[in-house]
């Protein structure tokens, strides 16, 4: 399944549970994370790939910078990955 595919039904999950999320398409900082979700006191980024999709050097350079400044950030290749992360 591509990308963009994993990414809507993880949106749609995700705001249907009541966050607020972002789809980051370009931004200052490139290989920052897909997705920022929101809810209550809780903020996390979400990095989607598909089932062979690979994780950048970049991608894993800002991922780094993101948990070294305390802030939740998932690699995730389908929902039901998200959906067990996030218990």
């Amino acid at each position: 399944m591509k990308e963009q595919f994993i990414q809507k039904k993880i949106l749609n999950y995700l705001e249907d549970n009541g966050h607020y999320c972002l789809k980051l398409a370009k931004t200052n900082k490139n290989g920052i994370p897909d997705i920022i979700a929101i809810k209550q006191n809780e903020v996390f980024f979400i990095e989607v790939k598909s089932e062979k999709g690979i994780v950048s050097e970049l991608q894993k350079h800002r991922i780094d910078e993101l948990k070294q400044n305390g802030i939740k950030t998932l690699v995730v290749r389908s929902l039901d990955e998200l959906k067990s992360l996030l218990k």
